[in-house]
This record gives structure tokens, C-alpha cells and sequence, in this order.
């Protein structure tokens, strides 16, 4: 018998109310296991004090942030006059091998983690945007989580698979979430061997890549039909919000997710248990 086991994770907390409010209600009512902390989030105080009191068995990541807000360090080669991150994934990308680049990267990263640790214990490593699947940035992650005693950091291995919703595959997003993907994969193959190295551990498989911007309850159930796999860890990243108007945008879909009891017998029968990071052996 396989030991199939299921994350469901909101990546952003800590990013603004909205943000909070859905992981809040995504655990309490739904079957939210994990969500991912930005230390550099507008809403990191309301988390750490209001909601996390009232997610106690809720995983937590550091969702490492050089992309968006305020840098917590001096990290001028990251950042604008103000100190407010520039948000280039191409700047990162071409200038992986700036080792002033990467140190001040690891400063940064380093003091998120330990602004976090101060508020809770931390069960894996992430990164906003994906940043840290850059197989220089992974390297500095990896180090970081040895160093810290974080034995998780999240790989993106996506088994490419299609909803059987055409309007899904005719949008702007899709061919270039296929581009994500194969550059993740790519990215992926190194970075297992770095997690080797350190001795850590990541998941098998990423659901989230691909429809990206497009995340619904239909792409949970079909990424996870399509991992065929029986013993594995299956991690979805979804970007719930919950708002207090009429807002209904892609975040208020991905935080319907949380609440489907459908798709959560669903994921029982394909035979997947609901976990996270820090409940695994």
C-alpha cells in the first residue's frame, strides 16, 4: 500500500488582510493544511498575532521575498533609492553568478527566516515568485535550511496535464506558464542534487504552475489523477484572498478551493492524505 500524501498550501501570507482573513478561514472551515509567511509583508504582524494563534496545527513556510515590499536589509542591488524591491525576475536570472548579488540575496534571506523564527517554527523554505529555483539562489536556500534546521525546501516538478476546459488553454497565460514549467523542470534537476548535498528533503511533485492565475478546483483534481506515483509528496500553491466587499478576482477562486468538500473527498479517494511539512515523518 502507498503512502500518497497531500499539501495544500497558500503561498503570500502574511501579504496583506486579504491574504490573512483566507488562510484563517481556509484552515478553520476548510482543509488549508500549509501556508507560506512573507516577513516582509504589510500584514506579517496581523499573522503572526491574530491569525496563527488560531492555526495551530497550520504548516508554516518562509515565503522568501526579493521581489515585492520593503527589503529588511541594505540590498541595494535588489532594490530601488527606497528600499523597496525592484521585482525583476530577469535581473535575478542573468546576474545569478554576481557574487555580490548572492550575498547580499543571502543576507536578506537570512534575516527573514530569523524574523520568522522569532513567531513560530518554520517547516520549509519557498520563495515568492520563484526565486529560489534559480540553482544559484537553491544553493543559498538549501545552505540557509541546513543552517537553521529546516529540513524541507520546495522543488517544482510539474507533471505536465490538461483540463478538459478548453477556454483554460486559450488564455494569455497558458503558453507562457508552459514556459514556467519547462524552465522549472530544468531548474529542478540541479537542485535535487543540491538538496543531496545538504541532506534535505522536498517534495515529489508541484501543482500550481502550470495554471498559474488560473487555479481552481478543477486543476487540483486533475494534477493530482495525473501523478500516478504511489508513494510521493504532492504539494498544490494556490494565492487565496478573502474579501469583505464583492470582490471576485483569482484569489477568491483559489480560497473557493479551501472550502470545496467535493474535491476533498475527491482527494480522499484518489487516495492522498491531507498533511504538511511538519507533520511528515
Amino acid at each position: 500500500m502507498g503512502n500518497k500524501n497531500f499539501i495544500l498550501n497558500a503561498d503570500d501570507f502574511g501579504l496583506t488582510p486579504n491574504h490573512n482573513q483566507a488562510v484563517l478561514e481556509g484552515y478553520i472551515n476548510g482543509f488549508l493544511t500549509s501556508a507560506s509567511l512573507c516577513a516582509n509583508g504589510e500584514a506579517y504582524e496581523n499573522a503572526v498575532h491574530d491569525i496563527l494563534p488560531d492555526c495551530p496545527n497550520l504548516g508554516i513556510a518562509a515565503h522568501l521575498n526579493i521581489m515585492e515590499g520593503k527589503a529588511l536589509t541594505d540590498c541595494n542591488l535588489l532594490t530601488d533609492i527606497n528600499g523597496n524591491f525592484i521585482g525583476s525576475y530577469w535581473l535575478l536570472l542573468f546576474n545569478r553568478k554576481n557574487k555580490k548579488l548572492l550575498s547580499q540575496i543571502e543576507t536578506e534571506f537570512r534575516a527573514q527566516i530569523e524574523k520568522i523564527q522569532k513567531d513560530t517554527k518554520i517547516d520549509h523554505l519557498d520563495s515568492h515568485v520563484h526565486t529560489h529555483a534559480i540553482p544559484e539562489i537553491f544553493e543559498i536556500t538549501c545552505k540557509l535550511a541546513n543552517e537553521y534546521g529546516i529540513k524541507y525546501v520546495r522543488t517544482q516538478h510539474e507533471e505536465l496535464y490538461f483540463i478538459p476546459k478548453l477556454k483554460k488553454h486559450l488564455t494569455i497565460n497558458y503558453p507562457f506558464n508552459l514556459l514556467k514549467i519547462a524552465l522549472l523542470q530544468y531548474f529542478t534537476k540541479t537542485n535535487k542534487k543540491t538538496l543531496a548535498k545538504y541532506g534535505l528533503k522536498t517534495n515529489d511533485y508541484i501543482i500550481g504552475v502550470g495554471y498559474t492565475g488560473m487555479m481552481d478546483s478543477d486543476a487540483i483534481e486533475y494534477g493530482l489523477k495525473n501523478i500516478e506515483d504511489e508513494n510521493c509528496i504532492a504539494e498544490a500553491l494556490i494565492h487565496p484572498c478573502k474579501y469583505n466587499n464583492d470582490t471576485v478576482n483569482s484569489h477568491l477562486v483559489e480560497f473557493v478551493i479551501t472550502q470545496n468538500m467535493i474535491l476533498k473527498d475527491t482527494i480522499d479517494r484518489l487516495g492522498f492524505s491531507l498533511t504538511n511539512y511538519k507533520s511528515l515523518k
